[in-house]
């Protein structure tokens, strides 16, 4: 049991001790509180050779896309919806950055709305060529530094589910500070910790998968951090048919099967996790997933009126 940890975000020693939890290797982990900013921490801060390990190309889907079939296919859907979302907020000929852009396709759903100037940023790997194949994206293979781009360049700048994975999350977003318009929008989303999915699973929730999220915040103390860094809250979203429902689903089968989320990574082709568990049982799961995902869209949708929906967006204006 890891009790304490240098907090990601304030470099305060986190101490407040939550729950323990596995990963999908086998390592033991805690989620310890920092006392300062209230952030949530992974402890011990996973090693070199833990995070390689985490981010091989079964992470990213060692086929042609992450998800197979159908599935790469809804998650396009849900580019476009999001996409849609976010092109209001982008003038003509506009600037937008979409750091950890993945395989492209949000980028060039938004590109459908308007005449926009594309950039993404993605870490060397299977989704970083798969954005390479679209050449009306300025791709940056590798992590946003401080040199990469002027002052105030950028009207729109995205994070969609990547602010948890950072290692310097204070440092990130100081450069964003820096490269984003005055009156320019950051979207961003992440896990909340502070949902029901969260407090009812605890080491067993899907969305803290361990260790390549790193750290969490609850909605409140994530506003404060913002609105004292000079952003005004335009927006936040806790329902999401893309994340929750199949959150709450991976996360009870969790609770029942020992080996942690064996849906989800069948879903991305990780054959080498899948070997020796029974495709039958596999099978019962993909059908209680079925099943129980329109009852799973109804919990989300009363959790997300309350503020628990297991994962949030947020659309900040900088001042």
């Amino acid at each position: 049991m890891i009790k304490s940890t240098t907090c990601l975000y304030c470099k305060a020693e986190a101490t407040n001790f939550q729950y323990e939890l596995t990963d999908i290797f086998g390592d033991n982990y805690s989620i310890v509180k920092c006392p300062v900013c209230n952030a949530h921490n992974l402890a011990p801060f996973p090693s070199e050779a833990q995070l390689s390990k985490a981010y091989d190309e079964t992470y990213y889907g060692a086929k042609e896309e992450k998800f197979e079939g159908i599935f790469e296919k809804a998650m396009d859907y849900f580019r476009f919806l999001r996409a849609k979302k976010i092109a209001k907020y982008m003038p003509s000929n506009g600037k937008i950055l979409d750091i950890g852009c993945g395989n492209g396709r949000f980028l060039m759903s938004i590109n459908k709305a308007g005449n926009f100037n594309l950039f993404g940023i993605e870490l060397a790997g299977n989704s970083a060529k798969r954005a390479a194949r679209h050449s009306e994206i300025n791709l940056k293979v590798g992590r946003l530094q401080k040199d990469n781009f002027e002052s105030e360049t950028f009207d729109v700048i995205t994070l969609f589910h990547v602010f948890e994975h950072l290692d310097n999350p204070s440092e990130i977003l100081d450069i964003i500070d820096g490269i984003i318009k005055k009156n320019g929008h950051l979207v961003m989303s992440f896990p909340n910790i502070g949902s029901n999915q969260s407090k009812r699973y605890k080491g067993n929730w899907l969305h803290l998968d361990p260790p390549r999220h790193l750290f969490f915040f609850e909605n409140t103390d994530f506003i404060k951090i913002m609105e004292s860094r000079g952003y005004e809250l335009v927006k936040e979203d806790y329902f999401s048919t893309e994340q929750n429902p199949f959150g709450l689903i991976q996360s009870q089968l969790n609770n029942w099967v020992k080996k942690r989320d064996l849906l989800f990574e069948s879903l991305k082709g990780n054959s080498d996790y899948l070997k020796g568990y029974s495709k039958f049982k596999l099978m019962l799961q993909k059908m209680f997933f079925l099943l129980c995902f329109p009852y799973a869209i109804c919990i989300d949708f009363f959790e997300s009126k309350c503020k628990e929906g297991a994962t949030v967006l947020y659309i900040l204006k900088k001042k």
